[in-house]
């Protein structure tokens, strides 16, 4: 992995920590919609995290099989990249 992995790791571990937090305010039958928000909370880091790791992929993997010339190579980290885009 190319991208910045203590950023990385640090929204991860804060999403795991929000998730922690969804689990006891469920447990502790807490407002529906209090707990909507901190799912709505864990989706933006992830994304973040997410976004982090595309970006990195991009600029650097992509852009390296892009600069060898290598045309088989290139047109399948695109549609790796789009079957990802995809799925978002």
């Amino acid at each position: 992995m190319k991208a910045d992995k203590k950023k990385v790791c640090h929204l991860i571990k804060t999403a795991k920590g929000q998730l922690d937090g969804i689990l006891t305010m469920i447990e502790e039958n807490r407002y529906c919609m209090d707990i909507s928000a901190q799912v709505l909370a864990v989706v933006a880091v992830l994304k973040k995290a997410n976004q982090e790791i595309l970006s990195a992929h991009i600029a650097s993997c992509l852009a390296e099989t892009l600069a060898s010339g290598n045309e088989q190579d290139a047109q399948k980290k695109i549609e790796e990249l789009m079957g990802v885009i995809g799925k978002m």
